[in-house]
């Protein structure tokens, strides 16, 4: 076997030629994995945010509508009002691909003047995440009697003003990462809002209009 002369380690230990280009390829793969890992957790920041930012804007548009109404009779709301902010709510998720991959819903919050308890009178949901409302389910017996005492949102206890509603919206999302499951697991977020009614509202008969298509 040939054996290489005892000067070749050492001009390679001495060699300086392409050192940067050394340096490059063994710290380029640590670079990425800590950008793609940063761009991950971004992104997940800025989709809490948009998941929070439409459960806001779904309990305001709720609030506000029969603003238009200028017939001179309080108005109702109908099946079809809600069904279009609900709609206006996954298009404003459209970039999180909130449709297929949430559920928004819509609950009126409302009090019976009788004894002052508060029930959810009637309740709305879109999405094609299958996820229930965290505030329960529209009370029936509730319009006669009144059942609870309030809705948690956030850390506080929500209550409607008596002749009024209180809308409170939620929105479920998954999120999936950017690049699978490399860096973070299939996360489901949560998100509610809760506005008082802006103006007056019949709320005697609950939603009007018919058969309604968003029911939870």
């Amino acid at each position: 076997m040939m054996k290489l002369p005892r000067i070749w380690p050492r001009r390679i230990l001495k060699d300086r030629t392409a050192v940067s280009a050394t340096e490059f390829a063994i710290v380029m793969p640590v670079f990425m994995i800590l950008g793609m890992y940063g761009t991950e957790v971004a992104w997940m920041t800025i989709a809490n945010m948009q998941v929070s930012q439409v459960a806001v804007s779904l309990a305001d548009n709720a609030s506000r509508l029969g603003q238009n109404d200028n017939s001179g009779v309080t108005p109702t709301i109908a099946g079809i009002d809600v069904q279009g902010i609900l709609s206006g709510a996954l298009l404003e998720g459209e970039t999180l691909d909130l449709k297929d991959n949430g559920r928004v819903i819509v609950s009126s919050v409302e009090t019976k003047p009788s004894n002052g308890k508060q029930y959810i009178h009637w309740q709305e949901c879109s999405g094609k995440l299958n996820k229930s409302s965290k505030k329960g389910k529209p009370d029936l017996v509730g319009a006669v009697l009144g059942t609870l005492s309030g809705v948690t949102v956030g850390k506080a206890i929500v209550t409607a003003p008596a002749n009024s509603a209180v809308m409170v919206a939620e929105v479920w999302y998954e999120h999936k990462g950017l690049f699978g499951t490399m860096f973070i697991k299939p996360t489901m977020m949560y998100e509610e809002a809760a506005v008082v009614v802006r103006d007056d509202r019949n709320t005697g008969p609950g939603l009007t209009g018919g058969k309604k298509s968003t029911g939870c």
